[in-house]
């Protein structure tokens, strides 16, 4: 699929039929989130693979935002390891988290594998109850799996603002 197809057909699916993902697929999309850029290459993302019914209900108790996916990542980032940038007042977990999952999210799509971002729940109560390390915070969980029958994205999904409305020159 040519990038440009992969980014305008990308959508969050709300729908899934309960499959997990093709080992082959969910390779290639670890792969790519391996291979995003991190400031100082520091590559302090830490992605779980979560397909155990058992670890699945943990969290479906985590967020009412789960759509039935057979496959969640668990986006994460080493705490004590990113770099810190000039005032103090940043560091590069958030954002390099980010960028791997962008990455995967991308390359499900490229792949045919459909995806949803999550992000609403606490991550300290998540990665609380999914036992990792204290080092470690939770980004998001990532859906990943097929769309069940009659999925698809949201009515608006090709409504885009002008890109006079977004972007400006300075």
């Amino acid at each position: 699929m040519e990038f440009k197809e992969v980014v305008a057909s990308r959508y969050s699916c709300k729908k899934f039929d309960g499959r997990k993902v093709d080992r082959e697929q969910l390779n290639s999309i670890l792969e790519a989130g391996r291979l995003a850029p991190t400031a100082k290459n520091l590559q302090e993302q830490k992605i779980y693979v979560v397909e155990s019914e058992e670890v699945i209900a943990k969290i479906d108790k985590l967020t009412p935002c789960r759509y039935d996916a057979g496959t969640v990542l668990v986006v994460a980032f080493d705490k004590d390891n990113v770099f810190t940038y000039p005032g103090g007042k940043r560091d590069s977990g958030v954002e390099d988290a980010t960028i791997v999952a962008t990455h995967m999210i991308l390359a499900a799509q490229d792949v045919g594998v459909d995806s949803c971002w999550i992000n609403f729940f606490d991550p300290e109560l998540a990665a609380k109850e999914l036992g990792l390390p204290e080092n470690e915070e939770v980004l998001m969980f990532l859906d990943l799996g097929y769309k069940a029958e009659g999925a698809g994205p949201l009515a608006n999904h090709n409504d885009r603002k002008d890109i006079s409305d977004t972007v400006t020159y300075l």
